[in-house]
């Protein structure tokens, strides 16, 4: 089940403050035959970290640790004798004498409570604290990280910091891993451990004990396979390296004044952090606070070739096509452990073909095995020709897909993901991928089909398709594609839903050439969207990963099918950017802020879009630009200017400060969106490199910069200091002189209200189903 976080655990118990710290010196480095004393420390050169002794919580022992220096009680990222706690204030920390560098604590009686054996006699040893957290011992001025002869960054305990690795050196066997504390009050080791797991092909795995309880799966180039939520941020980088001598996944600061760490509390629950400076709290870093997100995360719930598949935040299984519950009794009462088998048996001598499922987490790759420096091809050849090879897939995402992963075992630990999944290619009996053929061109669907034609003044039409069919028994899930699907929309509300015209599915196959990919104009939230041939006409089709569904679907009906503007809502070819000079681009952001004008104070309803981007502003054959996709949007009253809701939903970066943080969304909201731009080049004098090097000088300077700053105006950190969209209209039509832009508010800096509780805790739902809890320290 989902770890739920709740107040009473959650007084940042995971940070583990300190008590009873005495500061007497502001050092950095101890030398041969130095020592420091219960009551002394190191400072790291800034003052970020410092090293001492302390006793967390209630707890009366005394530990030797590393805490962040500039946070109110410090917050523990390091302890050095977790295991062996000292029970007075006697103990010592020094450098041994011998020569060989040693750090050795000893206790009130000269006995060794924690010490370190270096690999090699060094030259005049010293330990410093660095600026990064990290507690190293080196020889003299050799500051060569590959020369230390010990740093703690090789030994994490509950917390992974920027810099710190998580994996395992495979020439001497070191393993870097994470581990929880006991409790609040003792940091000892526990049970929750995460780690890179280096048997077959590497992976992230979360375990309690020696059972798993999530996996991350493989990395694919952007992110471990399981969580897609790893998205590129402006905080920090990702690092992941695998070869002959090391594997291992850390992060890396990009802006250094963010402090930020991953932490595993007592509770198990693995988290990413985040210090609010305003609040002096740490919160989760959004979009990706935890590991574990929903029920289906927890590790082979359905069994081997099974696929587990959110629905209405419940985990159901399904059996992968062509396969069947093992335990059929077990499966109808909902017991679905024990997987599913083949339902007919492979011929590996007389040839089995491979079936394709999309948007997947990739099964379990311990009894995998992966060759970088091949091709998609070459990678079903090399497992067609063994026969104990059950699936395989792109090892890299980038750029296509490259290298080959294989599988020679049972797949579990599946999971449908409603983006960032990959495609696995399943072995399966040539019979029975004949079977699924025919199956597919027999099986009868319909679509539901509404048509919005008030979307445009200018004629061009979207029609929202979702596939529904009728429900099968639950032990029929898995013989046949789509047998699992739900009823999407109840018959019994269509007239709530305006009496929607029915379309059959042979007549929207055949206008979409069988949905082929020549006709995809794109693809969003719901699923991907076609173009119809000869027409202006978009067929919007449901993807079955899709974390949307019914109600966003039917919002933006009900909604778009009231407003009517030129601006509101097929993608632009990059061959056509030859059409896109100067005097259009001002046309377009000028369309999009009427667009936005409309919605905000012209039509009968007052329109909150709350996921305005570039992919949803789309151009028609003239180059207008039509504002799409109102599916997350909200509809306000006459008199209401500003709304609060716990879930929050549209696209990190375009998102504003008060409404990713706190869910406090208002016309401001899609100002912001609306003027996100780039101020660094705007502080550095170097506006002009944004714009496009294909206008190639023709294009007016004063207009560029003017654009450029009413955008920048648009991302002010206060909502009260960004202009409305009718000023937005002005500024950019107008030749009056404009005021200076405040720097722009990003997620780690916003301005909380006053009157919000120093104790009060939130869950914030977002559109792709991760639950964000802000946390409240009392």
């Amino acid at each position: 089940m989902v770890q739920q976080m709740e107040g009473a655990k959650m007084l940042i118990i995971c940070c583990f403050l300190l008590s009873n710290i005495r500061t007497a010196s502001t050092r950095d480095t101890i030398g041969l035959g130095q020592s420091i004393r219960d009551g002394e420390t190191l400072v790291s050169a800034n003052e970020s970290f410092e090293l001492g002794f302390f006793s967390p919580g209630k707890s009366k022992s005394r530990y030797l640790g590393i805490w962040y220096k500039k946070i109110a009680n410090g917050t523990v990222t390091w302890v050095a004798n977790r295991d062996a706690p000292l029970p007075d204030r006697s103990g010592v920390l020094s450098i041994s004498s011998q020569g060989n560098g040693t750090l050795i604590l000893l206790n009130s009686t000269n006995g060794i409570v924690w010490s370190f054996n270096a690999a090699r006699t060094a030259q005049n040893p010293v330990a410093l604290l660095l600026e990064s957290g990290n507690f190293v011992v080196k020889s003299g001025n050799d500051n060569d990280s590959d020369n230390f002869l010990w740093q703690s960054f090789d030994y994490p305990t509950h917390v992974l910091l920027p810099g710190m690795k998580l994996g395992v050196n495979l020439v001497t066997g070191l393993k870097r891993f994470m581990s929880s504390w006991k409790s609040a009050d003792d940091p000892a080791q526990d049970n929750y451990i995460y780690e890179v797991d280096p048997r077959g092909v590497p992976q992230a795995v979360f375990r309690k004990g020696s059972k798993i309880k999530f996996r991350a799966g493989p990395w694919n180039g952007l992110h471990w396979t399981g969580t897609p939520q790893l998205q590129p941020n402006p905080v920090y980088t990702f690092e992941y390296v695998s070869n002959e001598n090391e594997v291992f996944y850390r992060f890396n600061l990009i802006k250094s004044s963010v402090l930020t760490m991953m932490v595993i509390n007592p509770q198990g629950e693995p988290q990413r952090l985040t210090w609010m400076e305003q609040t002096q709290k740490w919160a989760p870093f959004m979009p990706f606070s935890g590991l574990i997100l929903d029920q289906c995360d927890n590790y082979a719930l359905c069994g081997a070739y099974a696929i587990c598949n959110m629905n209405s935040n419940s985990a159901r299984c399904e059996c992968l096509e062509g396969f069947v519950p093992k335990s059929p009794s077990e499966w109808d009462l909902l017991d679905t452990s024990d997987g599913c088998i083949r339902r007919t048996q492979l011929d590996c001598e007389h040839g089995d073909g491979f079936l394709k499922r999309e948007s997947v987490k990739l099964p379990d790759t311990s009894f995998s095995r992966v060759d970088k420096n091949i091709s998609i091809l070459a990678c079903k050849e090399l497992c067609s020709k063994n026969c104990s090879c059950t699936a395989y897939a792109n090892a890299d995402v980038r750029g296509g897909g490259s290298g080959c992963l294989l599988w020679f075992h049972d797949l579990i630990d599946m999971k449908v993901l409603s983006e960032g999944g990959q495609d696995l290619y399943i072995r399966m009996a040539t019979s029975e991928l004949d079977n699924f053929e025919r199956t597919k061109r027999r099986k009868k669907k319909k679509v539901v089909i509404i048509i919005i034609c008030a979307l445009l003044a200018t004629g061009v039409i979207l029609i929202g398709g979702f596939m529904y069919m009728r429900k099968k028994k639950r032990r029929d899930q898995g013989n046949t594609v789509g047998s699992s699907e739900l009823d999407y929309i109840d018959r019994g509300n269509r007239k709530e839903n305006m009496e929607l015209p029915m379309f059959d599915w042979n007549t929207i196959a055949d206008a979409t050439d069988n949905f082929s990919w020549k006709n995809k104009l794109g693809e969003g939230g719901f699923g991907p969207v076609y173009r119809v041939e000869g027409q202006e006409i978009a067929v919007k089709r449901l993807s079955k990963s899709s974390g949307q569904g019914v109600e966003e679907f039917k919002n933006e009906v009900l909604l778009i099918a009231k407003l009517q503007h030129r601006n509101l809502v097929r993608l632009l070819d990059v061959t056509r950017t030859k059409f896109l000079d100067w005097s259009k681009r001002c046309q377009i952001i000028e369309g999009i802020a009427r667009g936005l004008l409309y919605l905000h104070q012209d039509s009968r309803l007052r329109i909150i879009h709350r996921d305005l981007k570039a992919s949803n502003v789309l151009l028609d054959n003239d180059m207008n630009p039509k504002i799409s996709d109102f599916g997350m949007a909200r509809a306000f009253g006459v008199d209401q200017t500003e709304a609060n809701t716990d879930r929050v939903v549209g696209t990190y970066g375009y998102m504003s400060p008060e409404y990713a943080i706190d869910g406090l969304f208002s016309v401001k909201s899609d100002v912001f969106s609306f003027g996100v731009l780039a101020w660094r080049l705007w502080t550095e004098d170097r506006s002009l490199e944004l714009i496009d090097k294909s206008l190639d000088g023709s294009y007016s300077l004063s207009e560029a910069l003017r654009c450029i700053q009413v955008g920048l105006l648009c991302v002010q950190q206060r909502p009260e200091d960004r202009p409305n969209m009718s000023s937005v209209v002005l500024m950019l039509s107008g030749e009056r002189s404009l005021p200076q832009p405040k720097q722009p508010g990003f997620f780690t800096e916003r301005n909380l209200p006053e009157s919000e509780s120093s104790s009060s805790k939130r869950k914030l739902p977002l559109s792709n189903e991760i639950t964000i809890s802000l946390i409240e320290g009392r």
